[in-house]
């Protein structure tokens, strides 16, 4: 049988995530390093090395977490899939983003057995959620920083951001002005979304997204200043001169439950969310090809 992403396993991810560890950040550091432990020890269970890059803020260590799945033509060049573990302060954060991190965990899972010519590495991300967000002591930040110091050669970096909500009602789906003269008025669809200057390698990716899977997908290259268009981890390494764009279900323009209390691993659409992950892997596994 075709080894898939199931509505099963990903569900269990969030469900550990955020109804038996909840709201984790680093003013709940005991359960910051709970889901930390998690992550590490589904990616060891996976047969990955994991690799920790910790650093202190307010007197809790935070630690970024990277496996890599080696090229086997090009090891040195690399596509980065990454996505924060953190939840914002009082909410347990099961679609923001707790959705990103099981998506990241069931990636990697069919990545090690599968064999790309460029490397693979799936980060998972402290330290996203305010009041770090935008700031040096955000985890990506950190991390990007550090990938510029030492060469990284990342053909793009993709974020998974907030993915596992989806509905086929009319008007479930808003836009910032204007958009919605462009765009379907059912949030029944996942987007692929960057500034200009990594618009080619967006294209490129949901080319192949839809090469690969009939689930619906929209995509947009605009301006960065558009609310919610930078509002993730990709930020930092536009920041550090890499391309690269954010995977999402558009977040709160179609999320009511978006930074609440009340977004529960409940509210997920799991079955729209499995076939959307397939199509993330055949999506991230052509493009891992050599050229």
């Amino acid at each position: 049988m075709k080894p898939e992403i199931t509505p099963d396993r990903l569900r269990s991810h969030v469900h550990t995530l955020a109804s038996e560890i909840g709201e984790r950040n680093v003013f709940k550091p005991k359960a910051l390093h709970e889901a930390e432990d998690y992550i590490t020890r589904t990616w060891r269970q996976q047969g990955y090395l994991v690799t920790r890059q910790a650093y202190e803020v307010q007197g809790v260590e935070c630690a970024n977490l990277e496996v890599t799945r080696t090229g086997s033509a090009a090891p040195d060049e690399m596509i980065l899939i990454g996505a924060h573990y953190d939840s914002v302060n009082g909410s347990p954060g099961a679609n923001d983003n707790g959705s990103g991190v099981a998506a990241l965990l069931e990636l990697s899972r069919l990545f090690a057995n599968h064999s790309p010519d460029v490397s693979v590495r799936f980060v998972a991300f402290v330290n996203e959620e305010p009041p770090f967000f935008y700031w040096g002591e955000m985890g990506s930040a950190v991390y990007a920083k550090a990938a510029r110091a030492r060469g990284d050669r990342i053909r793009f970096m993709a974020s998974v951001e907030t993915i596992g909500y989806y509905s086929e009602s009319p008007g479930s789906q808003n836009y910032p002005p204007l958009f919605k003269y462009f765009y379907p008025d059912r949030g029944n669809f996942i987007s692929f979304v960057s500034n200009l200057g990594s618009r080619a390698v967006m294209r490129e990716a949901a080319r192949a997204f839809r090469a690969g899977s009939s689930f619906p997908i929209q995509h947009v290259a605009t301006f960065s200043w558009i609310p919610g268009v930078a509002w993730s981890d990709h930020l930092c390494f536009w920041r550090q001169g890499y391309r690269a764009f954010m995977v999402t279900d558009t977040a709160f323009y179609r999320y009511r439950f978006y930074h609440t209390p009340y977004d529960t691993a409940d509210q997920l659409c799991y079955e729209p969310f499995a076939q959307c992950c397939n199509g993330l892997f055949h999506c991230f596994g052509t493009l891992a090809r050599g050229k």
